[in-house]
């Protein structure tokens, strides 16, 4: 029997993202481990894989040292990056864990660094002719101009936080003096729309998923309905395509009529995955696939549509020890 362990860094909250790659080496009978690290001894997701480690924060320097020993003494296979911070980091040293035999779902660094930067982010895909919001920095601001509602949040930021909607002038000087590193966009209308996207190791685009947020807590779609939409598919494909997407991506757009806009571009896995992989798009698995070298063939629009999913709290409880 093959093996494939697999290390999900960053483990967080992401129980079912961790589930789901569990099931998926049950499911393809592989005799494997899924490893977890987290910076914090009580994040939950570090006790749903096989073990865990404490890792510091991605900034440090003996973070890349320290992933690297931990896929050598693990025999890891697949790494999964999980969160913002870190993917320009492993897209920076991609190629040393694959010198270890280690295969790393994720972009280049400069995609990690692009993406990461809402202005950069703004200008990189209007040179590529994609439509995204439109971003200005506070002092390129024209204020005789400017057409009420706006939006603005952190240059750098994930989860919604220090992200405002902008009704006036003294709302505008309320918030760019209250979030740090602020920029400011159009406020588009429409429907709020996550699209999952999955490409292989070569880049070529394997699954497209779009799902409608019906309702968003903390940045993650708390319920949402899987949606299918040729111009939601196309959109995603031309994006990951942009951006040389490897491995999982999230792209948000809003939609109204037949136009959209993208707003956001995250080169990790979404919030909201559990639906995606729900309606038939088993990401995880299509991975540990491709490690294998067996990675399935394009199955884009393969997926069930009106697939509704409502989310719900868990607890999970642990003995005291005294250092948390």
């Amino acid at each position: 029997m093959q093996k494939i362990n697999i290390l999900v860094t960053a483990a967080s909250r992401r129980v079912a993202l961790i589930r789901a790659f569990g099931r998926a080496l049950q499911r393809l009978e592989l005799n494997g481990n899924v490893v977890t690290t987290d910076l914090n001894c009580l994040s939950p997701g570090l006790y749903f894989g096989n073990r865990h480690y404490i890792a510091p924060l991605t900034t440090d320097p003996g973070y890349i040292p320290l992933i690297k020993s931990i896929c050598a003494n693990e025999n890891i296979r697949l790494l999964i990056p999980t969160i913002d911070d870190e993917l320009p980091i492993f897209g920076r040293h991609r190629q040393e864990f694959e010198e270890m035999g280690v295969r790393v779902a994720v972009s280049c660094e400069r995609t990690g660094r692009v993406c990461n930067d809402k202005y950069a982010s703004y200008h990189f895909f209007k040179e590529r002719g994609l439509p995204f919001a439109r971003t200005w920095l506070p002092e390129e601001l024209d204020r005789e101009r400017l057409e009420y509602p706006l939006f603005l949040k952190p240059r750098s930021g994930r989860g919604s936080v220090g992200a405002y909607r902008i009704k006036n002038e003294r709302e505008l000087d309320f918030f760019l003096e209250y979030v740090s590193g602020a920029v400011v966009q159009e406020y588009l209308t429409g429907t709020e729309y996550t699209i999952d996207v999955l490409a292989d190791f070569e880049g070529r685009v394997i699954s497209v998923v779009p799902r409608e947020r019906m309702v968003v807590r903390s940045g993650v779609s708390d319920r949402g309905q899987t949606f299918r939409h040729s111009g939601l598919t196309k959109l995603a494909v031309e994006t990951a395509e942009a951006i040389e997407l490897r491995g999982a991506a999230n792209i948000q757009v809003k939609l109204e009529g037949d136009d959209a806009v993208i707003f956001e571009v995250n080169p990790r896995f979404s919030g909201g995955i559990p639906l995606t992989i729900a309606a038939g798009a088993d990401f995880p698995g299509w991975l540990v696939e491709m490690c294998l070298g067996r990675g399935p063939a394009p199955r884009i629009g393969d997926f069930t549509d009106g697939i509704v999913m409502a989310c719900y709290e868990e607890a999970l409880f642990l003995p005291f020890k005294g250092d948390s």
